[in-house]
């Protein structure tokens, strides 16, 4: 079921134009996520959702009604934002009870749900602590809790794990999927962590220049990008200069600059002559040694340029004969092998017709 309904929503600041013309639908209970980089608009689109900002033009629907003219407190949502923006100077369990105080709550009710939204986010023990003796994880969690203790209707977090390190990001990521399911309340997500966005969301709105390229799930963004933008800007690939040169209802050949003729997957409405890239993930490709053999239909030559070890995967610069340079990438899946191949080992790379596609410029 629909909750949210943004329609054709425009924000500028003088001449610039910071969201431009947005519709998305979000369900109930979705763990949406707004994923860009910076200056792309998303921060933006959170906060005219949140009420803080005013559109120029466009509608806000909750189901089904327009939201635009009721401010910010009396929209049933909650914002979490990066810099927590706790009180400092009340106690954890008075930071959570904040929100119901405001809102006239008895001090019977306030000590009840206090006390059962500091045990689900494993709190209990810290009640009575200030925020400057918490970690910046358990400053992360007493603002979740304060953001979903009056159960909103949706909750708004923007970019809220960005000042974590990185185990500890993990970690919340974790806290974050198990809190929005046990709360059921839905989640408008904004953030510039690829990796992060794939891991939480149900959808993924990817954002540029105030504009959304695509919306999908996560597998579908990463595995089916509809431009070269969302393509290069999900995980890493491998992008060629290409040609299509003919077409079929199976497949389109193209011209690829340094390899020749390649065959990709047909796509809706490309036609001969149309310029853009071959695509292919690093992890689809293939890398033996050139005394194996192999049956991918597309094989290259080549040798190892660098290497980088990443721990679990091992990611390859190889430079094919024709001068073309691409990535590949290997798990690390024997112990101690740091890597399968030394700098300047010839090698042979190769990946089959449906791991490769034509995106347009």
């Amino acid at each position: 079921m629909t909750l949210l309904e943004i329609r054709n929503i425009t924000k500028r600041f003088g001449n610039f134009v910071a969201v431009d013309d947005i519709n998305l639908d979000i369900k109930a209970g979705e763990f949406f996520t707004l994923l860009g980089p910076s200056g792309c608009g998303k921060t933006t689109l959170l906060r005219m959702i949140a009420g803080f900002d005013a559109p120029d033009s466009g509608e806000i629907l909750l189901d089904g009604h327009n939201i635009i003219d009721v401010p910010p407190e009396k929209r049933p949502f909650h914002t979490v934002f990066q810099s927590y923006a706790l009180f400092p100077h009340m106690t954890v369990a008075d930071n959570i009870g904040f929100p119901l105080k405001m809102s006239g709550k008895s001090l019977e009710e306030i000590n009840t749900r206090v006390a059962s939204t500091l045990k689900e986010v494993e709190l209990s023990q810290f009640a009575d602590r200030y925020p400057h003796e918490l970690s910046g994880g358990q400053k992360q969690r007493v603002a979740f809790a304060r953001g979903l203790i009056n159960k909103p209707r949706l909750l708004l977090l923007d970019e809220p794990l960005g000042a974590l390190d990185e185990k500890l990001r993990e970690n919340m990521q974790r806290e974050l999927i198990n809190l929005q399911a046990e709360a059921g309340v839905t989640f408008i997500y904004v953030t510039h962590a690829q990796n992060e966005a794939l891991a939480l969301s149900h959808r993924i709105a990817i954002m540029n220049q105030g504009r959304i390229e695509q919306i999908g799930e996560p597998s579908r963004i990463y595995n089916y990008p509809v431009n070269r933008f969302v393509a290069d800007f999900i995980g890493k690939i491998n992008m060629l200069d290409a040609t299509v040169i003919k077409t079929s209802s199976s497949h389109l050949t193209l011209k690829v600059a340094g390899l020749g003729e390649v065959t990709v997957p047909a796509r809706d409405g490309i036609k001969v002559n149309d310029r853009g890239v071959m695509a292919v993930r690093p992890e689809q490709i293939r890398m033996v040694a050139q005394t194996s053999e192999i049956a991918d239909e597309f094989q290259f030559t080549g040798k190892i340029k660098d290497f980088f070890y990443i721990g679990d995967v091992t990611t390859y610069i190889i430079d094919l004969a024709n001068s073309t340079r691409i990535e590949a990438l290997l798990p690390n899946s024997l112990p101690g092998h740091a890597k399968l191949f030394e700098i300047g080992d010839p090698i042979i790379v190769s990946w089959q017709e449906q791991s490769a596609q034509f995106l347009l410029n």
